[in-house]
């Protein structure tokens, strides 16, 4: 299934014992329409707060209804801030994790004198205004494959840190300023601490060289605090063929 969420109010998407998750609401949607349990398992794990606009997620279930009435139900039972956009009959063989080729996160933030309560739960307000410039030409530092542990805040389990980063590039959109990262995969946190480090050189705190030499030190979680997890979000997962082909 393609699912969209808005992850403010939930403790990312994994299940945790007694707290509120995507999977655990995926799953309980779910049972209440199929009448059995089944376990979701996602492309990409986004952490507390961080949000999807293309998450991928299989499970098995023993049914005879078309995609779309599956779509219906499943929004029917889900809360408003989770829906399911569609879904797709796959091989038995799929495997939503390892299948993927690439995944594909935006961070979204508020370069404005002013806040805006609009957005508030989807971009990091920033208000001194941040160098472009110079944050596009850290992001030609991270393109390639090269060993992030600077930017990992635990390794849990990830026998290696080296990550091929696929594109990186800054934009302005307005009074947005749009971080646009495609890897193979991520380490944990990666994502925001790069943002965080990114948004230290847009303030001037930091220089390139300084930039570089996080990199390549290669030390766990060296590139420093991560950014709010408000402004992230996963936009699309990539696989060989389309969905459902």
């Amino acid at each position: 299934m393609l699912v969209e969420y808005d992850g403010t109010q939930y403790y990312g998407f994994q299940w945790q014992v007694g707290l509120p998750t995507i999977q655990n609401e995926l799953e309980q949607a779910l049972r209440r329409f199929c009448g059995q349990s089944s376990r979701v398992v996602a492309a990409s794990r986004t952490d507390a707060g961080v949000h999807a606009k293309g998450q991928v997620v299989s499970f098995w279930v023993k049914s005879t209804l078309d995609t779309m009435t599956l779509v219906r139900a499943l929004n029917y039972y889900l809360p408003g801030d989770i829906a399911v956009k569609a879904a797709y009959r796959v091989s038995e063989d799929f495997n939503v994790q390892r299948d993927a080729v690439s995944r594909e996160y935006r961070y979204y933030i508020l370069n404005s004198n002013t806040r805006s309560p609009f957005s508030r739960r989807f971009a990091l307000f920033v208000p001194k205004m941040l160098d472009i410039q110079a944050m596009n030409e850290a992001c030609q530092l991270i393109r390639g494959e090269h060993d992030f542990a600077s930017f990992a805040s635990s390794l849990n389990g990830n026998k290696s840190t080296l990550r091929n980063v696929y594109e990186a590039e800054i934009e302005k959109k307005g009074d947005f300023i749009v971080f646009r990262i495609v890897a193979n995969s991520f380490l944990p946190h990666q994502i925001r601490s790069t943002v965080g480090l990114l948004i230290r050189l847009g303030l001037g705190k930091i220089v390139i060289e300084g930039f570089r030499d996080i990199i390549e030190a290669r030390s766990l979680g060296l590139a420093g605090p991560l950014s709010p997890a408000c402004g992230l979000c996963l936009e699309r997962v990539n696989y060989p063929k389309p969905l459902g082909s």
